[in-house]
């Protein structure tokens, strides 16, 4: 079977329902983050509409590895992802073989022993938060896992998982609007209405609705959409590269990644690559406006960073992107429906190679499909989930490359956040605030 290419430019509009005149909920952005929110939200009785400019996970919901891991996250994601993790159960249940959804393990293969030293202590961590994580040794990783790789041994996961996200999404989204949601594809939010400093509505290039609550969950736009609004949110995105292979033999049932390259199975009998957290960055206005709170990240992950030039004409953060733009006009959202950059070829070559290396009994894999997402990340590498300063304005993003796995998660708190619910979790650590109220930058594990 040959593997669907991610969602993106080509894909025709599914959803296009008429947009009400008013509703409790808006919703930007049809992703991972938007989509579960809007139906969790309907769940709870609301009137829900939810807008996506382009089409529903035509960005990075569809074109990241499909991995839903609480190994090695953030201690203050845990909590969060161990819901998502239950509610990706939960939905399974409904939606059936749709999402792709197994229980697998995460493993992460250390290339030495310092990074061996580095999971071991992440795993207080795990144990603080009932994780079934679990450190093993250089024989026993190759007992299980037959390699030329040379990995010093593994940190593992048993009980994490993955899904297929070409997949999931748009299912997740049918779930929705079978529930109520009106969902409207190719119907960009311009602007925000707002009356004394409060939401009073949206104003899509379809018309106005009126609505005291928004969410903001645009990905790689939301930076652009709240600096229209008034709002300083230093998000910055990164093109990460994917690829498919041919069907291979099943020598590994779940996720595995070390310092060249990541792999996934997948159910169409290949596997999915990535080279690990490598990336590319280009430069653009924001880039410059936001680096001294990027710092601490640059020093720490620059080797993992090829920087490019400008980036391409319309991009949200390319030089000739508009910053500021009125509700009655053509927005930046239309004039890129789908931000669907070009894969780094020379990535993919790679990639082949350093599979092919670590596994010989396998070999060189052919590469059925490549593609590329643009990640949204902001300088400590864990999200906003908060209300604004603008009274009924809240955002959910900044996921940074780990959004599709505790996805629905995140759209369960901010359900419940948009509906004046007291949390079951921590959330200081996602505020909106903490990028201009002097915290420091604390960015998150590296592992």
């Amino acid at each position: 079977m040959r593997p669907a290419p991610p969602i993106g430019p080509d894909t025709a509009p599914v959803h296009r329902a008429d947009l009400p005149e008013a509703a409790d909920v808006v919703v930007i952005g049809g992703g991972i983050a938007g989509v579960t929110t809007a139906l969790y939200l309907a769940r709870d009785g609301l009137r829900v509409v939810l807008c996506e400019k382009g089409v529903i996970a035509g960005e990075q919901s569809s074109r990241n590895w499909g991995w839903i891991r609480a190994q090695g996250r953030d201690e203050a994601e845990i909590p969060v992802m161990l819901d998502a993790r239950r509610l990706w159960s939960s939905l399974a249940q409904e939606l059936g073989d749709q999402l792709g959804l197994a229980t697998c393990g995460v493993s992460f293969l250390a290339p030495d022993e310092a990074a061996m030293a580095r999971y071991e202590g992440w795993l207080d961590i795990a144990r603080a938060h009932g994780l079934d994580s679990r450190v093993i040794g250089r024989q026993a990783l190759a007992d299980m896992l037959p390699h030329r790789a040379g990995w010093a041994g593994a940190l593992q996961t048993p009980s994490d998982m993955r899904a297929e996200p070409r997949q999931a999404v748009p299912a997740i989204a049918r779930l929705a609007a079978s529930e109520g949601v009106v969902i409207r594809e190719h119907c960009a939010v311009r602007a925000l209405d707002l009356q004394d400093g409060r939401v009073a509505g949206v104003v899509t290039e379809a018309g106005t609705i009126r609505t005291d609550r928004v969410l903001l969950a645009g990905g790689a736009w939301s930076g652009l959409f709240a600096g229209n609004a008034g709002l300083a949110l230093p998000q910055l995105s990164v093109r990460a590269t994917v690829a498919a292979t041919d069907a291979l033999p099943e020598f590994w049932s779940g996720a595995a990644t070390d310092s060249r390259f990541a792999f996934r199975r997948r159910t169409d009998g290949g596997y999915t690559l990535a080279p690990g957290m490598a990336h590319d960055f280009w430069i653009g206005p924001a880039a410059l406006r936001h680096m001294r709170a990027y710092l601490p990240m640059i020093r720490r992950d620059l080797r993992l960073t090829r920087l490019q030039g400008a980036a391409p004409k319309g991009y949200p953060d390319a030089w000739t992107t508009r910053r500021r733009w009125r509700p009655d006009a053509p927005s930046p959202f239309e004039a890129m429906r789908v931000l669907s950059p070009a894969p780094n070829s020379a990535r993919v070559v790679r990639l082949q190679d350093d599979f092919g290396a670590a596994f010989p009994q396998i070999g060189r894999p052919r590469i059925r499909a490549a593609w590329a997402g643009m990640i949204d990340t902001l300088p400590d590498q864990v999200p906003v989930l908060d209300q604004t300063p603008l009274g009924g304005f809240f955002i959910a993003t900044g996921l940074s490359g780990h959004g599709f796995g505790i996805g629905p998660g995140v759209g369960r708190v901010m359900a419940d956040m948009m509906q004046g619910r007291s949390s079951a979790h921590d959330l200081s650590r996602f505020r909106f605030a903490r990028f201009s109220d002097g915290s420091p930058v604390r960015l998150g594990p590296d592992l």
